[in-house]
């Protein structure tokens, strides 16, 4: 009985897979690559993460004090400060209005301390204080002096400023004198009105004597 061989069910190869013509460093090989050539570059797969990985970025600073100012500014500007309250004591004293001297004061920290800010610009100083005043008067107009009437009149004068583009935070305490005290509506502006372009001028001498830039802008 003859047996009739199986057939091949090999297969076949493709060029350069396998054994054959194809195989070895010709340019179908799979195993080499022709003389000079380059690699061919790694293409990156769908969904997987570099293998780079980048470095962490460095954490932000905490912010600190303020630099120490050098001594020259630092003793001009006490000097201008202390001789504009002065100033201000003197004419208050005179025209029996010493309440204004608190917001002043702190208004004059603002000017000789940080003229930078937009709170010590003269726009601010005056605009402010006189803003202030007048929310105050208006206070107590609709609800007569009182503590309440105060912390109204304080709250609504930093609304205003801000709506008037006018910061200046110690002119909340110019509402808040005026809806306590209830003084003379024309009196007190005129020397609240005298008493900010003081403190400006101050800003201005002291600024000149430092070295420093003041005013940053007028209006």
């Amino acid at each position: 009985m003859t047996t009739t061989p199986a057939p091949d069910t090999t297969l076949p190869t493709s060029p350069g897979s396998g054994p054959g013509p194809g195989s070895g460093p010709g340019p179908g090989s799979g195993s080499g690559s022709v003389s000079g050539s380059a690699p061919a570059p790694a293409t990156a797969v769908a969904g997987t993460a570099p293998s780079a990985v980048p470095a962490a970025a460095a954490a932000p600073r905490r912010p600190g004090p303020p630099p120490r100012p050098r001594p020259r500014v630092l003793l001009l500007s006490t000097a201008g400060s202390v001789a504009a309250l002065l100033l201000l004591v003197a004419v208050g004293t005179v025209l029996d209005r010493p309440l204004l001297i608190p917001p002043l004061a702190a208004s004059m920290a603002l000017v000789a301390g940080a003229p930078d800010l937009p709170l010590s610009q003269p726009r601010s100083v005056l605009g402010g204080q006189l803003l202030s005043a007048l929310t105050g008067f208006a206070v107590l107009t609709v609800a007569g002096p009182g503590l309440w009437s105060a912390a109204v009149a304080g709250g609504l004068a930093l609304g205003v400023m801000s709506l008037a583009r006018t910061p200046h935070s110690p002119a909340a305490a110019t509402a808040v004198i005026v809806a306590v005290a209830a003084p003379p509506f024309w009196s007190f502006l005129g020397l609240l009105a005298l008493a900010c372009l003081l403190l400006v001028a101050v800003g201005l001498g002291a600024a000149r004597a430092t070295g420093r830039t003041y005013p940053a802008y007028w209006f």
